[in-house]
């Protein structure tokens, strides 16, 4: 049935952080403070909390190396990658509804 993929697709996502944290990650690897920044105004909390649910969820990886001080990087997965059709559909709506 068509509008349970689409619950099962707006349920996993739920709100903008995640799409903006899949969107950065597109050009690969990135450490937590790199997200941070280039996200923009979301908290620390807030955005540990949509990684363990992006990662808990198959859409990206966690890679802690072990140096002092920590270094944690947060890579995309096959999974996450697959959603780039999404990434620039949306990106390309958006880009339309601006103009209007």
């Amino acid at each position: 049935m068509q509008s349970c993929s689409v619950e099962r697709a707006v349920n996993l996502f739920g709100d903008k952080w995640k799409f903006l944290i899949i969107r950065d990650l597109m050009d690969g690897k990135m450490r937590f403070s790199e997200l941070k920044n280039s996200i923009g105004n979301i908290s620390q909390k807030v955005l540990t909390q949509n990684l363990r649910s992006l990662e808990s969820n198959g859409l990206l990886t966690r890679t802690v190396y072990p140096v002092v001080p920590p270094k944690v990087e947060y890579e995309l997965t096959e999974l996450g990658y697959s959603l780039k059709l999404v990434i620039d559909a949306l990106r390309k709506w958006g880009e339309i509804y601006a103009k209007a």
